[in-house]
């Protein structure tokens, strides 16, 4: 599902237009980037998590020329950790068959 797919969805659910329902997408998202900007988690009970994390910096090898190393800096970088409810509904959803034995054939 693309974005303009859950504008279209949300719009119909939530009985709003969906002008309306793409500014509640776009004040999410403004929302979710401004608060990982800041430091701060953004939970939503049930669903899920969105953090920053602070990967460290490193050694690396320069593609270009594999013999060079290069020190690869460290960076933040977003992160979404799924709920239990959300795993569940997944699980569950997708949950595999229980392997059976194999009737024995009765050709000899």
């Amino acid at each position: 599902m693309n974005k303009a797919e859950l504008i279209n969805v949300i719009a119909e659910k939530v009985g709003v237009t969906k002008k309306q329902a793409e500014d509640m997408i776009e004040s999410f998202v403004d929302i979710v980037i401004s608060e990982l900007q800041k430091g701060n988690e953004v939970t939503i009970a049930g669903f899920g998590q969105f953090l920053a994390k602070k990967r460290a910096g490193r050694m690396g090898v320069n593609p270009q020329n594999p013999s060079e190393k290069i020190q690869i800096p460290s960076v933040t970088v977003p992160k979404f950790k799924a709920g239990k409810s959300l795993k569940d509904a997944l699980k569950s959803q997708h949950a595999p068959e229980p392997m059976t034995a194999a009737p024995e054939s009765s050709v000899q």
